[in-house]
């Protein structure tokens, strides 16, 4: 479902279109500058958590199996903030799949628990356990999957059968195969996968540790090959950067774009009222690690960047130029001001959730019924992400776009529907 927004001013509101020029190709060169560093740090984190993931696997231990999950929730930082890239870019919204697809069915990978079920009618795969079955049948044909390769992750598995939820590669893949399934529903806890899932002989828990090890090992190799491909379509010569500038006005609705689509329909609807509605944990994006609140936070933070002009990488590298907000600005400064207040009202609201994690209360703890303050938490950050939609709406009429469609969710549009 798409929420399509109609927005035009009249003429005389809007400054000539010759004085926009040089400030559209001067804020779309900030747009993909930022876009270049942000993959660029996802790609180095990426490499820091292969060098863990290796270490763990060589060396299998709790402590390594710690600093592989750490090195992960720090690869999360930057990559959150790039997801205001999607949807106004086809080069990334056609590539996000393979990095960022949730939810799962993680039966597909590894072992369960038996209250997991089996195969259902919208999943023949469901519980296939590639780690465990060397040798299986998918869609008629033979796999021989007794030497787990990236290939056999992103050309076999990955959305195995036409089935989305068949995710074999990217972060969620890795957090699965990191700590295991959830099993405290909205209770205290994340996965708890020991480390000796990873241990060789005798003291091998889950079996086929060493599959479970090339399977880890592959995954994160794909992840910095997908990552790398991805910073060079943003270098000065790369298709993105081509794309976005041969046509300076579809470059600034693409902005637009990816800001409406991912506060809206994907962040506001699809990762966060859902799940409340549901009360069910599984639909919460990290799921996992129990990471939720921290992704939500650098989602809304990273659609801030884009509006602002401006990124911090971990290591207080800044980059920043000429914005659309500076846009927006020299047109009409209070509606700059609005919705550069309403951008830091969804970050607050999303430190909010980070805040009370610290404090004891996981995300999916949130997600509890009867959880009322979990639930107002959650919901303050969902009217702030459909508040800041609307502003962004008057910031395209404001800049005379003919036409911005943006995601849409049913639990926003048509709530009913969730539940038939």
């Amino acid at each position: 479902m798409t929420r399509t927004l109609w927005a035009a001013l009249a003429a005389s509101t809007l400054l000539p279109l010759p004085a926009f020029a040089l400030e559209k190709a001067e804020v779309l060169t900030t747009y993909a500058n930022i876009a270049e560093a942000a993959y660029g740090d996802s790609l180095a984190a990426a490499a820091v958590l292969t060098t863990a993931v290796d270490k763990l696997i060589a060396e299998p231990s709790e402590a390594n199996l710690l600093a592989a999950r750490s090195a992960y929730l720090a690869a999360r930082v930057p990559y959150m903030q790039t997801e205001a890239f999607r949807f106004g870019n086809a080069i990334v919204d056609d590539w996000e799949g393979r990095v960022n697809a949730w939810p799962l069915d993680e039966g597909l990978i590894d072992y369960v628990d038996a209250g997991y079920g089996g195969a259902t009618d919208e999943n023949d795969y469901a519980v296939l356990n590639v780690i465990a079955t060397p040798q299986f049948t998918l869609s008629g044909k033979a796999v021989d999957a007794r030497v787990i390769t990236p290939a056999l992750l992103s050309e076999t598995l990955q959305e195995a059968d036409g089935v989305e939820a068949n995710v074999a590669t990217g972060y969620h893949a890795i957090e699965f195969l990191l700590w295991g399934q959830d099993l405290h529903g909205t209770e205290a806890g994340a996965g708890e996968r020991p480390w000796t899932d990873y241990a060789q002989g005798a003291t091998c828990t889950g079996g086929n540790c060493d599959r479970r090890a090339a399977y880890l090992q592959a995954a994160t190799t794909l992840l910095n090959s997908d990552l790398g491909w991805m910073v060079t379509q943003w270098q000065a010569d790369g298709p993105a950067r081509q794309t976005l500038m041969a046509d300076e006005t579809a470059g600034i609705r693409a902005i637009l774009t990816g800001m409406g689509s991912l506060s809206y329909g994907e962040m506001a609807g699809q990762r966060i009222k859902l799940g409340l509605m549901l009360n069910d944990p599984e639909e919460e994006h990290d799921c996992f690690s129990d990471d939720t609140s921290n992704s939500h936070l650098h989602d809304v933070m990273g659609i801030r960047n884009v509006y602002i002009g401006s990124y911090t990488s971990a290591d207080g590298r800044v980059t920043s130029g000429p914005s659309l907000s500076d846009m927006v600005k020299a047109a009409d400064p209070a509606v700059d001001a609005e919705l550069r207040g309403k951008l830091d009202a969804s970050v607050a609201a999303a430190q909010g959730l980070v805040d009370a994690g610290l404090g004891g209360m996981a995300y999916d703890m949130m997600l509890a019924p009867g959880n009322k303050q979990g639930e107002g938490l959650i919901m303050t950050l969902v009217d702030d992400l459909v508040s800041q939609t609307k502003s962004i709406e008057r910031a395209v009429g404001l800049l005379g776009l003919d036409a911005v469609a943006f995601e849409g969710s049913d639990s926003l549009d048509n709530p009913d529907a969730v539940f038939q």
